[in-house]
């Protein structure tokens, strides 16, 4: 090998890491370094800034006492169930329905995931004008005649929950859809023929031949909606800013408030941290299990 080949051999294996080096650096540091950063700070006694005066675990009992704490802990159950179980429903449903190789398909796919495409700031102003009493779907259907019709769940305690919900669901139903459309294009004809061949009636077919095969799918789709659920600010934030009261109040809105407003960064850190283990709890065994698959494909 000459010297010239030999320099563009090192050129052509160093080129491409030197031009990921500082997204590196910077992912490296803003990243995994404020993570470090906010698992040390909920350690201490930091305010309205950032001190180094060590208490220990004093912040996680402090965290577990605030009633605020718990009933965030109970909005996110109430949503994440809700959240989790009708998008896949949904989402499933609609991929069963398009994969029927209807007309304007395309048209509908595109329909379906528009939604995914807006943030959530958006998602949650446009739900928030919908539902509001006074300008929403309550007031037109007064207009058009309907004066009994009633529809407050953004103003009233016990079911303003449900709107965080149903905004929630509307804007990623269609990203689960794609999910499960991708795995049942990927499911091979031959099986599906084979099955009908053996007098499979559809309902028999998708028990007992195509579900079975969506249970990666299925566990992609609970993974990540469970990621978005734990995570959830903006939508809340737009939609309800985490009212009436604490009524929609999530964890994510919880660290936000008691880190910025009401002066208590090391509680708010320590909430941060529980997502974080929480989200990890989900994550790592579902990382795992995909390596040790392709492992075992090997």
């Amino acid at each position: 090998m000459t010297a010239a080949t030999a320099a563009r051999t090192r050129l052509s294996v160093w080129l491409p890491r030197l031009a990921l080096a500082p997204s590196f650096a910077a992912v490296l540091v803003c990243v995994y370094g404020f993570i470090l950063f906010t698992l040390y700070l909920s350690f201490t006694n930091s305010k309205l800034l950032p001190v180094y005066e060590w208490l220990g675990f004093a912040n996680y009992v402090t965290l577990f006492k605030l009633p605020a704490w718990h009933t965030a802990l109970a909005n996110l159950s109430i949503f994440g169930v809700l959240y989790i179980g009708l998008c896949i429903a949904i989402g499933a449903m609609l991929a069963i329905a398009l994969d029927q190789r209807i007309r304007a398909e395309g048209v509908l796919r595109a329909v379906y995931l528009y939604p995914m495409a807006l943030s959530f700031i958006v998602t949650g102003t446009a739900w928030k004008w919908l539902l509001d009493p006074g300008v929403g779907l309550e007031q037109v259907m007064h207009v058009l005649g309907w004066q009994s019709f009633v529809f407050g769940w953004i103003k009233d305690r016990d079911m303003a929950i449900y709107t965080i919900v149903i905004a929630g669901v509307w804007q990623t139903s269609g990203f689960v859809m794609a999910l499960f459309l991708a795995g049942l294009r990927g499911i091979s004809d031959e099986v599906m023929k084979a099955a009908q061949i053996d007098g499979a009636s559809g309902f028999a077919l998708y028990r007992h031949v195509v579900l079975p095969q969506l249970k990666p799918t299925l566990l992609s789709a609970v993974v990540l909606l469970t990621h978005m659920a734990i995570k959830s600010y903006d939508l809340v934030i737009a939609l309800t800013g985490g009212g009436p009261g604490r009524a929609t109040e999530l964890p994510a809105t919880f660290m936000y408030s008691y880190t910025f407003t009401r002066n208590q960064m090391a509680v708010g850190a320590s909430s941060a941290v529980i997502m974080l283990f929480t989200v990890m709890a989900v994550m790592v065994p579902y990382l795992y299990s995909e390596l040790r698959e392709q492992r075992d494909a090997r």
